[in-house]
């Protein structure tokens, strides 16, 4: 059952409270981060797994339960995303991690393959990278006319150079947070950009309501 601080923090963020938003990553990107690592031994791939993780959570929110226990409600995100990452790079969803909580979780989500971890004709990869390059360039192009070079420094790091989040802080010194938000920005900005991009149903189909 959800305590009256998850649900306080979920009525917030669905009002649309920015800093909220900053205090969920806060509170529990760690432990998922910590989970995450212990199977990829990958800290930038973990990042990206957790990453889209609470995107996963963005996009789940109209339809979330707050009587849920926020953190396992986020452990069950994350094993999805997991997975599905260990299928796009070929290894094993069932090899063994180790015995906690997180993991429990995952062992019993690998054993039902998610909608999205299924192969992806050649035809839907291009419309879906054709439909990222365009949304990314109509992002970078606000953030160029608003002079928003850092937020720029911090994608082209992330995305381009593959870097992870400390590393990132540390060359633009900036620190981890601020490194996260901008990601975690940009990544529900992009998100919006493609559905509202009238995209068929079968691009995307996890965007679709």
């Amino acid at each position: 059952m959800a305590s009256e601080g998850d649900r306080l923090l979920i009525q917030q963020i669905r009002q649309g409270d920015s800093r909220a938003w900053e205090n969920l990553i806060a509170r529990y990107e760690g432990r998922l981060l910590a989970f995450v690592e212990r199977r990829l031994h990958d800290r930038p791939a973990s990042e990206d797994v957790v990453q889209e993780t609470f995107i996963g959570f963005l996009n789940s929110l109209p339809h979330f339960d707050d009587q849920r226990e926020l953190q396992t409600y986020l452990f069950t995100i994350a094993s999805h995303k997991l997975t599905d990452h260990l299928r796009r790079s070929g290894r094993h969803p069932l090899h063994p991690a180790s015995d906690g909580s997180g993991d429990l979780l995952q062992q019993q989500y690998d054993r039902h393959p998610a909608a999205s971890s299924l192969a992806r004709s050649h035809e839907r990869k291009e419309l879906e990278t054709d439909a990222i390059a365009r949304c990314l360039g109509v992002m970078i192009g606000q953030w160029k006319e608003k002079g928003d070079f850092i937020r720029l420094k911090v994608l082209e790091l992330l995305l381009v150079k593959g870097w992870a989040n400390r590393d990132v802080a540390a060359f633009l010194k900036i620190t981890e947070q601020q490194v996260a938000n901008y990601r975690f920005a940009a990544v529900k900005k992009l998100t919006e950009y493609i559905r509202e991009a009238g995209l068929p149903a079968d691009v995307f189909p996890e965007l679709q309501d």
